[in-house]
């Protein structure tokens, strides 16, 4: 079976297409990212007879409708979009979005003298020898012969025949053609997706998740093309709430909406913790409403596939989208949001650096809006939702293959339940060897992007613990100002004996401390500006540290997850003293995790 078909078309049958929507393009919602003179080489390309590149479609399958017809699947656009926006920009003389979501013109000028085409600008404008705009001439909105007349007037020099074929020339750009793949209806998204790569051999990353915008994006029968808004405009509000402007100002259909009644709420609300781009926003709704964990699946249900028949029909197509539709408006809720911001940072996890996996954020999520649709307790759900995501933080359960692994993850939950499930999890990642062994040698690195290391520094803060040597200063809030991590054994004593920085950057020779703890301890060794904190206790002086007794430093060392022999410790003394304090706090960390 041919998985695609190669063909040529010209121009103006593509931009024909396009208007009468036989290739569904995915509402430019994004901006146009190509820059102007990318447009102008791309007229120049066609101007020439060189090669542009490929457009590439996927038909979608044909649908049986209610009545038992069947309907003819459109060409969705796969690859190709930035083309096709900058020819309806210089040829059609559409106007685009920049990266502003200001709308634009983007005017090619050309000089039939030289041949050369440029972006407009003032001084092209004013200079007689360039046709400020090609549009009007290339879509018979200008006759040659009225622009050869216009042209030969302000350039009377110029050789009228040369200027004729020119222009001729440059009308005949939408009869040049175009490559076009049209892959075929009956293949799965992963096979559409390496066939994406293999052509464009720029390795790029084309995820499942811009398959279901596309498939989204071009649907109007069951609002698809509203939902991808509502997902898009949610995500830009995160970052800019002056985008609410424009969604007012440009998009007064939508504005009206029960989607931005939903979502308009994100132009005041904050979030810089979980942030969710758009496929985020796709796997939570989808996990969450639809229990499965694969974007393929989700492209397969909007298109209307009937697993088991394996056939198309509209019934499961408007199903799968009103489906979505309710999880999408879930997630924007504003309550539903917030709580489980709230939810996060009542685990400890108060600042983004802390979590490492967006995967677990998504799937902790879902999660949450699934016990709530359950009418489970919300003391309940916030003790599962919590282990549910320190547990996935700690085994990296979504490191790997992330979308299998949420796929298990949310079909198990749905037979078994989350309490008999989560403790089946527990049964077989945390038993006694994961928090005496496994656990102890992750905390074993001198990368700061360790799980361990993060989940322990949840742990300080889930217990609010002071600083290293601070009597009221709070871990929290060092690590919500931005505050650096500081050296136990002093970076500079350790460079002066021999280590090296895999050595001396061992996170369990990291702590937050204040600034001026960390200037007045210099590159002295432990016991001995330990022994001018024990100096400055007696004489009643706070110099390097703010801690007033014996009994708070003793208090402060054991929070912290630091034994007691740094009070005689040298150099000598380190590998030992990371050993011990390793085991400590992993030991923190299993103690925190049962508080949950």
């Amino acid at each position: 079976m041919a998985k695609y078909s190669v063909h040529q078309q010209p121009v103006e049958t593509l931009l024909s297409w396009i208007k009468s929507g036989e290739i569904a393009i995915p509402e430019i919602q994004r901006p146009f990212v190509w820059k102007s003179v990318k447009v102008r080489d791309l007229i120049d390309s066609l101007y020439q007879g060189f090669p542009v590149g490929y457009i590439i479609t996927w038909r979608n399958p044909d649908v049986k409708l209610k009545n038992g017809e069947l309907s003819a699947g459109k060409k969705v656009l796969i690859d190709g979009q930035q083309r096709i926006t900058a020819l309806t920009a210089a040829v059609v003389g559409q106007r685009v979005l920049n990266k502003n979501y200001k709308e634009i013109n983007i005017r090619i000028a050309f000089n039939p003298l030289t041949e050369k085409f440029e972006v407009l600008n003032k001084a092209f404008e004013k200079s007689p020898e360039w046709i400020n705009n090609i549009n009007p001439i290339i879509n018979d909105e200008v006759s040659i012969t009225k622009a050869i007349r216009a042209y030969v007037k302000l350039n009377p020099e110029a050789d009228e025949d040369l200027i004729e074929d020119r222009i001729e020339n440059l009308k005949r750009i939408k009869t040049k053609q175009v490559g076009i793949i049209e892959l075929d209806s009956s293949l799965d998204i992963d096979t559409v997706t390496d066939i994406f790569i293999r052509i464009n051999q720029k390795g790029v990353v084309l995820s499942n998740a811009d398959f279901v915008m596309s498939k989204i994006a071009s649907d109007e029968v069951y609002g698809g093309n509203k939902m991808r808004k509502l997902v898009d405009y949610f995500c830009r509000l995160l970052v800019d709430k002056d985008f609410n402007k424009h969604i007012i100002d440009n998009d007064t259909h939508f504005a009206e909406s029960d989607y931005y009644k939903a979502l308009k709420w994100m132009a005041t609300g904050s979030d810089d913790l979980y942030v969710p781009d758009y496929i985020d926003v796709l796997r939570v709704a989808f996990t969450y409403k639809f229990s499965r964990g694969k974007f393929s699946d989700l492209v397969a249900l909007l298109s209307g596939r009937n697993f088991e028949a394996r056939t198309y029909e509209s019934t499961i197509s408007e199903h799968s989208y009103n489906k979505l539709s309710n999880g999408l408006m879930d997630f924007v809720n504003q309550t539903s949001y917030q709580r489980f911001i709230m939810l996060i940072k009542s685990a400890g996890l108060i600042h983004q650096k802390l979590i490492s996996s967006k995967n677990s954020l998504n799937f902790s999520y879902a999660l949450y809006l699934k016990l709530r649709k359950d009418g489970m307790p919300e003391s309940e759900i916030q003790h599962y939702v919590k282990r549910w995501l320190i547990m996935s933080l700690l085994i990296s359960r979504y490191s790997g293959s992330a979308e299998s692994m949420i796929d298990e993850d949310i079909k198990q939950i749905n037979e078994k339940g989350i309490a008999e499930y989560l403790k089946q999890m527990e049964q077989n990642h945390l038993g006694q060897g994961f928090w005496e062994f496994a656990l102890v040698s992750q905390l074993e690195s001198s990368s700061v992007n360790n799980n361990a290391y993060n989940v322990y520094l949840a742990a300080q803060c889930y217990g609010n613990a002071p600083a290293f040597l601070s009597k009221s200063m709070k871990i929290s809030s060092l690590i919500e100002q931005r505050g650096d991590l500081h050296h136990i054994f002093p970076k500079k004593y350790l460079v002066q004996n021999g280590y090296i920085p895999k050595q001396y950057n061992q996170v369990a020779n990291f702590v937050y401390t204040e600034q001026a703890t960390n200037i007045k301890v210099g590159m002295l060794p432990p016991k001995d500006y330990l022994e001018k904190v024990k100096h400055q206790i007696s004489s009643n002086t706070f110099d390097i540290s703010t801690l007033d007794s014996n009994k708070n430093l003793e208090s402060n060392l054991l929070v912290n997850d630091i034994p007691k022999t740094l009070l005689n410790a040298t150099h000598l003394d380190y590998n030992n003293f990371l050993k011990e304090r390793r085991k400590s706090m992993a030991s923190k960390i299993k103690n925190y995790y049962e508080q949950l």
